[in-house]
């Protein structure tokens, strides 16, 4: 049989849909994000991002940085095993100190990745709890979709951000079964943010416990970078909080927080956890210099609200169509899989300005967008060279100057 012919036939496929999807080679450079290196043909040799996860560039802080060289000099590079088997490192147990203070937590986790947190959490808890019944967020992501399909438990799926249905089907649950209820705080594609209060009402009224996936906030939201549950205060309500050290961090890696007993559970029981390669030791300490640095200053955040304010400003004033939202996402609606690589090409070839077309499965089909996170980095003329180039090419491809 040909493989080969197989696989080709369904990655033409992708491509005659406009959603095959190209990489662009870029090469970080240490002390100038967002400006990175560029090695594809075609475009200039340094370009400036525009679509990084690196929210407020913790990845190349001197803090940070410096920690990982001197813990490469203390540890050396890997962690040499599992945490079961000789991987278990000093650095591991400070940086889930670290995180568990974070939250207000007993306990924290560590995981690879915050895929992996998601999967391995949720498809435990769904598996070893009797008869449990996770009630998932219509727009959770799609680790938390893995997590609660490797549950193998009953699922029932609320409406997106929406208490009162959440409500209604809690009320047609038995009384006595473990509920969970999984959503996230800031939803990444849309950035709008969840009814945190209400949902964890609602949550308590029924008995059942809340896993929120904070993510795309933790670093970013409340007076020590705990997430948007701490800056609304509700971190001691919540039953388990899961985040990333990969985002506003800077670094790689996953948690989940919450009591000591919840987390030994999962240590002790989650296949994700058990059979995976540690984090290299100097990966934990550079995440657990990034969380102690962010949890005492606020600079990093209020700068990167500041040119996120600016850049709305700015595409309001020229008329692009970007989803309004509370959190630091900016997501600019092309909703056409063709015309959203188009712009991200022309974007890198002809203005040196780097943004990943984000198109099917990541969002639904019809609502493809380009989606900018500015950080606390990018000047005010970064900014206006990006607001130039779209307003140019908004032009050129004739796109609709409007959101819905």
């Amino acid at each position: 049989m040909d493989f080969d012919a197989l696989f080709a036939t369904q990655l033409n496929a992708l491509k005659d849909e406009g959603n095959y999807r190209i990489f662009a080679e870029l090469e970080r450079v240490s002390g100038a994000f967002p400006t990175a290196k560029c090695h594809d043909d075609h475009a200039p040799d340094n370009v400036t991002v525009w679509c990084s996860n690196d929210y407020l560039g913790m990845g190349q802080n001197p803090i940070v940085t410096e920690r990982m060289k001197t813990a490469i000099d203390s540890y050396g590079a890997g962690a040499g095993g599992t945490r079961n088997i000789s991987g278990t490192n000093h650095a591991h147990l400070c940086l889930e100190g670290e995180l568990a203070d974070l939250h207000g937590k007993e306990a924290a986790l560590l995981f690879t990745s915050g895929y992996v947190s998601n999967w391995a959490a949720l498809s435990t808890l769904g598996a070893r709890l009797p008869d449990a019944i996770i009630l998932s967020d219509a727009l959770n992501h799609a680790s938390m979709i893995e997590g609660m399909r490797h549950a193998r438990c009953k699922k029932v799926i609320w409406k997106h951000n929406d208490p009162e249905d959440l409500d209604r089907q809690l009320s047609m649950l038995p009384a006595n079964a473990p509920k969970i209820v999984a959503f996230e705080s800031v939803y990444s594609m849309d950035g709008d943010i969840a009814p945190i209060k209400e949902i964890v009402e609602v949550a308590e009224k029924h008995g059942a416990m809340t896993y929120l996936d904070e993510v795309h906030a933790v670093g970013m939201y409340g007076p020590r970078g705990g997430g948007v549950a701490e800056e609304l205060g509700l971190m001691d309500r919540i039953t388990l909080i899961e985040g990333t050290l990969g985002k506003a961090f800077g670094v790689m890696g996953g948690y989940i927080t919450g009591s000591a007993a919840m987390c030994d559970f999962i240590r002790s029981f989650a296949s994700g956890f058990i059979f995976t390669t540690a984090l290299p030791p100097a990966v934990a300490a550079a995440a657990q210099a990034s969380i102690a640095h962010l949890k005492q200053s606020s600079v990093e955040r209020e700068g990167q609200r500041q040119q996120v304010a600016q850049l709305r400003a700015k595409l309001d004033a020229a008329g692009i169509p970007h989803i309004d939202n509370p959190s630091h996402i900016i997501p600019v609606m092309i909703k056409d899989p063709v015309k959203c690589r188009m712009l991200s090409d022309y974007l890198m070839t002809e203005w040196g300005i780097y943004v990943q077309p984000i198109n099917y499965p990541t969002v639904p089909k019809g609502t493809e967008r380009l989606r900018f996170t500015p950080s606390p980095l990018h000047s005010d003329a970064d900014i206006d060279h990006l607001v130039a180039a779209l307003s140019h090419l908004w032009k050129q491809c004739a796109i609709a100057h409007a959101v819905a």
